[in-house]
């Protein structure tokens, strides 16, 4: 039996929460990650850095919640 990928619905969710399109795919550990990844980077906003790591993290995250 095959499995039915679903890869619009994750990166949807993705896009307004980001992590949920992971959590919805089971990858808890890698929300978690992105969750760290973003606070990290609204601290480094305080010091411009933050500003460009932040959309590449979130981009990045919508990408991984469609293509995994």
């Amino acid at each position: 039996m095959t499995e039915k990928k679903t890869y619009g619905i994750p990166a949807l969710l993705s896009f307004f929460v980001p992590g949920l399109g992971q959590i919805v795919k089971g990858e808890l550990f890698k929300a978690l990650g992105i969750w760290t990844a973003l606070a990290i980077s609204w601290v480094l906003s305080f010091v411009i850095i933050g500003l460009v790591t932040g959309p590449i993290i979130w981009l990045w995250q919508i990408y991984d919640a469609y293509n995994n």
